[in-house]
């Protein structure tokens, strides 16, 4: 079985449950989760988890994410995107000033309510459900974080974006929130993901080219290993007693380890074993002077 990490780059049409299965037929296991969800309209980085790896999925799920956007003005729909049902038409007389100066505004930490075709729940049933039955519920407006927002080209009725941002954060609802601040309505034309924390676009491949380095016998190198993720915590390597330790994941003493080193409380390692392969991650425990299981990742390679 194949433990680590894929990075696809998702083409338009595809649901990220679609690569997930598609991958499940190239890769021949069926230990594979996708790390958030990306809309059939969207394209970009997506991060799939194989094997052990799969365990990372809530983890990578959490991190900041970077697209590029297009937003249609003068449009809104019930989706917030082109796919969905046009609701309204508005002519477009904005100064470009005008829409930078909105953009700026939603930088920084701003509440979203999320849109109602969304794979969200309330009382167990999905948004999107709801939405396509003809319902409408009433949802909390969530924070989101806005990090950049940057206007790439205005090209009127489109304006193209760079966005980085939290998890959470609904591109389609922020291209609907700026067309209502700037009194024309928006609607969002098109959506890539360009990065998903560390993974980029340069570390991504097509499902087409996965199956090509399949048939080739190349499908390996497709993959990233576990502790890629990790690559900024320390790293330690048990010896002796620790050895069994390890691999029961329990608790490590620092003088277990060929380091010996003790970092600051709540610090992460990278826990691997004498030949080198990556058993966990640890974070030190100063009141009981050992490092603490955080996160185990026995599988072997």
């Amino acid at each position: 079985m194949m433990n680590g990490i894929i990075i696809i780059d998702k083409e338009t049409g595809f649901t990220s449950h679609d690569v997930v299965a598609k991958m499940r037929g190239i890769c021949g296991q069926r230990k594979i989760g996708h790390t958030g969800t990306l809309d059939p309209l969207a394209t970009g980085v997506l991060p799939v988890c194989l094997g052990s790896a799969t365990k990372l999925c809530d983890m990578l799920a959490d991190k900041d994410k970077e697209y590029v956007a297009e937003l249609l003005l003068g449009v809104e729909t019930d989706t917030q995107d082109v796919t969905g049902q046009v609701l309204a038409r508005r002519p477009v007389e904005v100064p470009e000033d005008r829409i930078r100066s909105i953009a700026a505004s939603f930088v920084g930490e701003y509440l979203q309510v999320p849109p109602m075709y969304s794979a969200l729940k309330v009382d167990g049933k999905k948004l999107y459900e709801l939405a396509r039955a003809g319902k409408e519920v009433e949802r909390k407006a969530r924070p989101v974080n806005i990090y950049e927002l940057e206007l790439l080209e205005c090209s009127f009725p489109i304006v193209r974006m760079r966005v980085v941002c939290s998890k959470g954060t609904y591109i389609r609802t922020l291209c609907a929130d700026m067309g209502e601040r700037l009194g024309c309505g928006g609607t969002m034309q098109s959506l890539r993901r360009t990065r998903a924390g560390r993974f980029s676009l340069e570390d991504a491949c097509t499902l087409g080219r996965l199956q090509q380095w399949k048939d080739q016998g190349r499908l390996s190198q497709a993959l990233s290993p576990v502790d890629s993720v990790f690559q900024d915590c320390p790293a330690l390597h048990v010896q002796g007693e620790g050895c069994r330790l390890l691999d029961n994941g329990n608790g490590i003493l620092p003088e277990q380890t060929a380091e010996g080193e003790r970092y600051a409380a709540g610090s992460w390692v990278r826990m691997y074993r004498p030949d080198d392969s990556f058993a966990g991650i640890y974070a030190y425990e100063p009141a009981r002077k050992w490092y603490k299981p955080v996160k185990m990742f026995l599988e072997k390679e």
